[in-house]
């Protein structure tokens, strides 16, 4: 008995060593991991849009760099739009769905906030929740007539016929403020228009129903680079005497400016001076985190790939300055992309040192 008792706890004894010996493998062998987490998805783009002004204007221009260089990196897709001007996009800007920047002349955007104060309660509803963004640049004045013309100078229009865009365009808020402040009277109705500037300049040159085309475009200008060399015989650019007292009335409220004949080679000669009334880019008082969250990002961004806007975008980026500052009574930043904006120094690469070079290095090719 003992040696058949012997015989059968032998195999159960080994089965018990393999048992133990396989659980202390399995026990140190490395588990096996366990399935990833899926990568959160990132959020897609919203689509968000800019109003701007003609097709044919420096504005329009100015939302498609934006649209370009700024908005994917705040996953934005922003589509900008043409409008009529200024008056319009603030307008499109407070009540048009998905309308969220706009682009408006510093002097429309006063006239608002001026018709408020004056008891206008449309206007005051309107401007109140606006913010701006931004100042942009100098949007220069032109006043156009033909190459016949007895005109010279801006101040001599007062008794012309006068075409100043298209009603509630910023061309025509601007031209008839300048009007108002250089000889302190309206623009009579019989000496108004407001055609296109493409239909106005038609009729200057043709029936001669116009005598002056007013335009409002960031230099250089789309409408008037794209003129053909034969234009200098049928028009000309007027020019600003500064020290007429009705161009000191004006310069009171707008900005010196010059015209540059490298911009408009087919047309000029030599620079002229004029005047420019500011450009703002502009939003609306949000209050929605989502919201808030995008244009923050917008404004980052902005800071960041400033470099690439100026580099490649229209020339008038180059006049622009993420400087923000004070602006006059009434008016408001928007605070979540000021913050941005106001941190902007530390998020942008600090620039490249200029290393200054000897004669001597230069000679001995250590410097270039």
């Amino acid at each position: 008995m003992l040696r058949m008792r012997s015989r059968v706890t032998a195999p159960l004894a080994l089965l018990a060593a393999w048992l133990l010996a396989a659980a202390g493998a399995a026990a140190q062998a490395p588990r096996a991991a366990a399935p990833a987490a899926p990568a959160a998805a990132p959020r897609p783009p919203v689509a968000y849009k800019i109003v701007t002004a003609s097709e044919r204007g420096t504005y329009i221009q100015i939302g498609r760099d934006l649209a370009k260089f700024i908005a994917p990196q705040a996953q934005i897709e922003l589509e900008a739009l043409p409008s009529a001007g200024s008056p319009e996009n603030i307008h499109r800007l407070r009540y048009e769905e998905g309308v969220k920047l706009a682009l408006v002349q510093s002097d429309v955007y006063q006239a608002f906030i001026n018709q408020g104060r004056a008891g206008d309660k449309a206007a005051e509803s309107i401007i109140r929740p606006l913010r701006v963004v931004l100042p942009l640049y100098n949007e220069e004045v032109y006043f156009v007539v033909r190459a016949d013309s007895p005109m010279n100078f801006v101040h001599e229009i007062r008794d012309a016929r006068l075409n100043v865009g298209p009603m509630r365009s910023g061309t025509a808020m601007t031209t008839t403020t300048m009007y108002r402040l250089m000889f302190d009277q309206a623009l009579p109705d019989k000496q108004l228009s407001f055609l296109t500037h493409e239909e106005a300049l038609f009729k200057l040159t043709g029936d001669k129903s116009i005598d002056v085309v007013a335009i409002v475009a960031g230099q250089p200008a789309k409408l008037l680079t794209d003129m053909k060399a034969e234009a200098r015989s049928l028009i000309k650019l007027l020019k600003l005497d500064p020290d007429h007292p009705a161009s000191q009335a004006a310069l009171k409220t707008y900005f010196p400016s010059t015209v540059k004949a490298a911009n408009y080679p087919n047309l000029l000669t030599e620079d002229l001076p004029g005047m420019a009334v500011k450009a703002f880019l502009v939003t609306y008082d949000y209050n929605l985190a989502g919201t808030q969250a995008r244009l923050a990002q917008f404004a980052r961004s902005l800071c960041i790939n400033f470099d690439n806007l100026q580099a490649q975008g229209h020339p008038k980026w180059k006049e622009v300055s993420l400087d923000m500052p004070q602006l006059g009574q009434g008016w408001s930043y928007f605070p979540t992309t000021s913050r941005e904006l106001g941190r902007c120094a530390s998020l942008r690469p600090p620039p490249k040192p200029v290393r200054v070079c000897t004669t001597e290095q230069k000679i001995l090719g250590l410097c270039e």
